[in-house]
């Protein structure tokens, strides 16, 4: 087990997502140190003073402009950095430049010897996390990626609101790939214990809608294109995906041993291997302590194969 002096974290990347997880880190309080780290020192040195000027109305906390040197003494390393696609570029062009960020790094942290947890967010998260578990030298315990987190909480959401229920009383998850190809885990999914179909039939407030497996898909498309309707609105998503990864660090750093859909490399579980997928797994002070392995239908294992085979063909074209 890992030795810890405190609760330090390294943000890697000082841009919308990078900043607005460390304000939401920040308000919540989980955090001693936050440390941000950007190739743009002029960025992270206006995020780290705007934050900083409102630590009087926060928990206590330090604030700071880092460096790769700060690696070795984080306790998490949130990587966020990435880069935007630029026009003309292709998807695969844009992937590798991103994979080159990644490498580039894992490089650093590897060779300062840290022992952080690391947290892949820069997409597609599934893809990159697979890279920097690599780079890390097969790691998939302490470097995974934050995956279909804010996916399964859109799901819990839209199933809340329709079953009018208090959405921490549902347990549902979105898993694979944290893309189109997700696949939504019915078969895992409850309201205090009942499966939601057999709910959504008893409550009588609708006609047992989700027990047909035409709405349920409605409902899973409006999780799928939840992102793409923020985009378009406003040019990208910062907010939910900022709390989403405060979910994350604060498993780890208070050890509260959370399931949570965090993408990680399969070795055999699901009947998958050597993939890097999002399946539910308890989260803790050193990392992914263990996965879940629910039971899932037939369509649900063929869902998440096909997954995985999306996956295992971009990462061909990567040539890994």
């Amino acid at each position: 087990m890992r030795e810890h002096s405190g609760r330090n974290v390294v943000i890697v990347g000082a841009g919308a997502v990078g900043a607005t997880f460390a304000y939401a880190l920040m308000l919540e309080g989980d955090a001693e140190e936050i440390v941000l780290v950007d190739q743009n020192q002029d960025l992270a040195k206006g995020q780290v003073m705007d934050l900083a000027q409102g630590r009087q109305f926060a928990r206590p906390v330090q604030i700071r402009v880092g460096t790769a040197g700060d690696y070795a003494g984080a306790d998490v390393i949130v990587i966020t950095a990435g880069s935007a696609q630029k026009p003309g570029e292709s998807r695969l062009d844009l992937l590798q430049r991103n994979a080159r960020i990644i490498r580039s790094i894992m490089g650093e942290i590897v060779a300062c010897g840290s022992q952080a947890v690391v947290v892949v967010v820069t997409n597609p998260v599934d893809l990159l996390t697979q890279i920097a578990v690599r780079a890390a030298g097969d790691e998939r315990q302490r470097v995974f990626g934050s995956g279909t987190v804010l996916d399964s909480a859109r799901f819990r959401g839209l199933i809340a609101e329709h079953c009018q229920v208090n959405i921490h009383n549902v347990h549902a998850y979105i898993i694979g790939e944290h893309g189109d190809s997700e696949v939504p885990a019915w078969s895992m999914s409850n309201i205090a214990g009942v499966p939601v179909w057999d709910h959504c039939g008893d409550c009588r407030r609708c006609h047992g809608e989700l027990r047909d497996p035409d709405n349920r898909a409605r409902l899973v498309q409006q999780v799928r294109d939840s992102a793409y309707h923020i985009i378009g609105y406003k040019g990208a998503t910062n907010f939910a995906v900022g709390l989403a990864l405060v979910r994350i660090v604060r498993s780890i750093l208070r050890n509260e041993r959370s399931v949570l859909t965090v993408s990680t490399v399969l070795a055999g579980e699901y009947g998958l291997r050597d993939v890097c997928l999002s399946v539910p797994c308890i989260v803790g002070r050193d990392g992914i302590d263990r996965i879940v392995v629910g039971k899932l239908s037939q369509e649900e294992m063929d869902g998440l194969a096909r997954s995985a085979d999306i996956l295992r063909q971009r990462l061909r074209e990567l040539g890994e």
